[in-house]
């Protein structure tokens, strides 16, 4: 009786190890073109017939993008920011239209997701959705990058980042932000958010800040930003620590819509009124800010386009083509909260 052919008789004949064949039978985005083909071709020598579930060995599509939501601190149990549910929305809409399904998971950061995504079969690609600390983030993104992953990230785009990141013009946000801001009349203007490199989103903003406080002449003042992250309890603290060191300002630009509301509340305890003693502005337009009172005042991202952008570069990676990272428009939203 002829003997059926194995994987290991593959390797051999291939001269590659039993593992590189398996990848290649599921299709990982670790095995390189080149050993793609001479595996097939030992696998047709030795008439070797595939699992009815698996695809050719040239192409294999699970039909599946995945979605990794990493956790941020939230005042309630989720750990998921709200922003991010609305992009949820667009995203699970872009890949029905295009046929695909979506997987969802909620990674803490502290786990080894790159290794669990980028050996498997459970998704063509992967869309990345919050990551914390940038400069921590980064290890893992050019690991992926290494591996050979199909990726795309919702984040800053930096001239020197691991693949192809989408995002929104964090710069010309913070300069309509500001700008407004001295438009009624404001020359104290704090910052409440991560100005470093840790924080690129943040850090974009703020350098928009800087750029119009100095077109207008206005000067820096260091002691005017306070570190927030992107929790209503951070900004409250934040905008208490701002109080506290008796500064003087009379506007607030908080990096995020989360920030803005905490340090709402933390200026109605110290008794000062938005925006009659101090403006106020964000930066997202998540649902509840034009819901607080008085309505936030913030800058737009646009999540629908945001949801069709991420998931169309994601299938042309997939696809093979050539996708660069891409820096989306936003739209100044003024409310009552900075109306002095």
């Amino acid at each position: 009786m002829k003997v059926k052919a194995t994987s290991i008789d593959i390797a051999h004949l291939a001269g590659v190890s039993q593992a590189t064949v398996s990848r290649a039978l599921r299709g990982s985005p670790l095995v390189n073109e080149e050993t793609r083909r001479r595996i097939q071709a030992a696998a047709e020598q030795l008439n070797y017939k595939l699992d009815k579930n698996a695809s050719n060995l040239r192409r294999m599509h699970s039909g599946t993008l995945a979605l990794l939501l990493f956790e941020d601190p939230t005042a309630d149990e989720s750990h998921i920011n709200p922003f991010f549910l609305s992009m949820l929305g667009s995203i699970t809409r872009a890949c029905a239209q295009r046929g695909y399904d979506l997987l969802i998971s909620f990674q803490q950061f502290s786990h080894d997701w790159h290794a669990d995504f980028a050996d498997s079969n459970k998704a063509d690609g992967i869309i990345l959705l919050g990551y914390g600390d940038y400069l921590t983030h980064r290890d893992k993104l050019e690991k992926l990058v290494a591996q050979r992953t199909c990726f795309v990230r919702w984040g800053a785009v930096l001239p020197d980042q691991p693949g192809v990141s989408i995002g929104c013009d964090n710069f010309r946000g913070g300069q309509a932000v500001a700008g407004h801001l001295l438009e009624r009349g404001c020359r104290r203007i704090a910052f409440l958010g991560d100005a470093s490199s840790h924080y690129p989103e943040f850090f974009g903003r703020y350098r928009g800040y800087v750029d119009a406080l100095e077109q207008a002449g206005v000067a820096i003042d260091p002691a005017l930003q306070e570190n927030a992250e992107s929790t209503e309890h951070s900004g409250y603290e934040a905008m208490r620590s701002l109080i506290a060191r008796e500064v003087g300002f009379d506007a607030v630009f908080a990096a995020s819509d989360l920030i803005a509301i905490g340090a709402m509340r933390a200026l109605g305890d110290h008794g000062l009124r938005v925006p009659q003693d101090v403006a106020l502005a964000g930066f997202d337009d998540i649902a509840t800010a034009s819901f607080v009172n008085p309505p936030l005042t913030t800058v737009l991202q646009d999540t629908r386009q945001a949801g069709e952008v991420l998931v169309e570069s994601l299938l042309g990676l997939i696809r093979g083509e050539a996708v660069e990272s891409e820096v989306l428009p936003v739209k100044l939203m003024v409310r009552g909260s900075s109306l002095r």
